[in-house]
């Protein structure tokens, strides 16, 4: 499910998507990465564990960030919340890329400024 929500003008918008699995390929593919999903084991052999919805999210926020190259925390987070649908899900993807080896986060004021390291 994708959860998009501002305004348009001065109209306020939010709205609900749910995606398939296909959907989130597309989706990825904008983004210039590639959406795993999950097909039928054939051989008897393990393979990789297939990319499932938040591992796609998760990828997507960093290259989010990565593109942008530096974003304000509440910029972040708000583009985060459009991405999942969800504040909550937005904010623990803001919490994993605050962590993450990838991201350098400096105070800037009154919000923390989140940049992507090369």
């Amino acid at each position: 499910m994708l959860r998009i929500r501002g305004t348009v003008g001065d109209l306020p918008v939010d709205l609900t998507l749910e995606l398939d699995e296909s959907d989130w390929a597309r989706l990825g593919s904008q983004f210039g990465m590639s959406v795993q999903t999950a097909q039928p084991d054939t051989t008897t052999t393990p393979t990789a564990k297939p990319q499932n919805q938040d591992d796609a999210l998760w990828q997507v926020a960093r290259d989010l960030l990565r593109k942008a190259g530096q974003l304000s925390g509440p910029d972040l987070l708000d583009q985060l919340e459009g991405l999942t649908g969800s504040a909550a899900a937005g904010k623990r993807l803001l919490v994993r890329l605050r962590h993450s080896a990838d991201v350098k986060v400096a105070n800037g004021g009154d919000t923390p400024l989140f940049s992507w390291i090369e």
